[in-house]
C-alpha cells in the first residue's frame, strides 16, 4: 500500500478527512493512477502513527480522502539511532542516506573530516542537503517509515562532537578496536528509548588523531569485524546490527 506524508493540520480526526496536496496530488493522480475508493496510507512524520485512508475525490490542487482508522507506529526502532556520516566521494551520500533510512535511522548527520575528499562551501552544502532530505523523504515512503529522519547541516568534527554529547550510547568503528566480543556487549546493552550516536569516517577513515579526540569525548570504538569496510557499508552494518539486537 502506497504512503504519504502530510501537516498535521491536513487531517481532520473529527470530519474524517484528509487532504493531500502539493507534488504527491499528481503522483497519486496521473503516475499511479489511483481511482476513488483505492486505500492509501499517510503520516505526519511527527506523531509516529498511521492513518488509513480512501480517495473520495480529486481537486485541481488536492486529493480528499476520508480517515478510515488511526493505527499506532510499530514500525520504529525501539533506539534512536543517528548516524554521523563523513562526507564520501561521488553520489555515495545519496546511497547511504537511502539505505539508512530504509534500515531505521533516526537522523543523518554529514561531518566533514580531515580524510575528507569533498569539500564543500556554504552555497553548495546547503543545496546538498535540500537534496538529501528529499531522498530521506522518499525512502521513508518506500519503507513506510512513521517518520522523516532529518538531514541536518554539514558539520565538521568538532561540531559533530558537540552534537552526540547530550546521547546515551556513542559508538565509532575503528580497525584497531577491541574484539567483537565487546562490540556484541556494547550493541546487547542498549536500551529502549537510547539515542544512540553512529560515527562513519570518510573513504580512508578517521585520522588516529580524530580517534583519540572521540575516545575523550567518551565515544567507544567498536569492531566491524576482520575486514575493512567501505565507507558506504560500514554505517549501514551498524545499524543491521542494531536492529538485529533491539527488535
Amino acid at each position: 500500500m502506497y504512503q504519504f506524508f502530510v501537516e498535521p493540520g491536513q487531517i481532520n480526526i473529527r470530519d474524517k478527512l484528509v487532504i493531500i496536496s502539493g507534488p504527491d496530488v499528481n503522483h497519486i493522480k496521473n503516475v499511479l493512477r489511483m481511482k476513488a475508493g483505492e486505500e492509501l496510507n499517510v503520516c505526519t512524520g511527527q506523531d509516529g502513527k498511521e492513518y488509513r485512508c480512501g480517495i473520495k475525490a480529486y481537486e485541481e490542487d488536492k486529493v480528499i480522502c476520508e480517515l478510515y482508522f488511526i493505527k499506532e507506529d510499530d514500525v520504529e526502532l525501539p533506539v534512536k539511532v543517528y548516524l554521523f556520516q563523513g562526507l564520501p566521494k561521488g553520489d555515495k551520500m545519496e546511497f547511504i542516506i537511502q539505505k539508512a533510512v530504509e534500515l531505521g535511522v533516526c537522523g543523518i548527520i554529514p561531518v566533514s573530516a580531515k580524510r575528507c575528499v569533498v569539500k564543500l562551501d556554504a552555497g553548495k552544502a546547503a543545496a546538498k542537503v535540500q537534496r538529501w532530505q528529499k531522498i530521506a523523504e522518499a525512502a521513508a515512503k518506500q519503507s513506510k517509515r512513521s517518520i522523516i529522519p532529518e538531514v541536518s547541516e554539514v558539520m565538521d568534527l568538532k561540531q559533530a562532537f558537540e552534537r552526540a554529547s547530550a546521547m546515551d550510547v556513542r559508538l565509532i568503528p575503528y580497525e584497531l578496536a577491541e574484539g567483537m566480543e565487546k562490540t556484541r556487549e556494547l550493541l546487547d546493552g542498549l536500551e529502549d528509548g537510547q539515542r544512540v550516536a553512529v560515527f562513519i569516517g570518510p573513504e580512508g577513515g578517521f585520522e588516529p588523531q580524530e580517534i583519540q579526540a572521540a575516545v575523550e569525548k567518551g565515544i567507544r570504538p567498536i569492531t566491524l569485524g576482520r575486514r575493512i569496510l567501505r565507507t558506504e557499508t560500514a554505517g549501514i552494518t551498524v545499524l543491521a546490527w542494531i536492529g538485529y539486537v533491539t527488535e
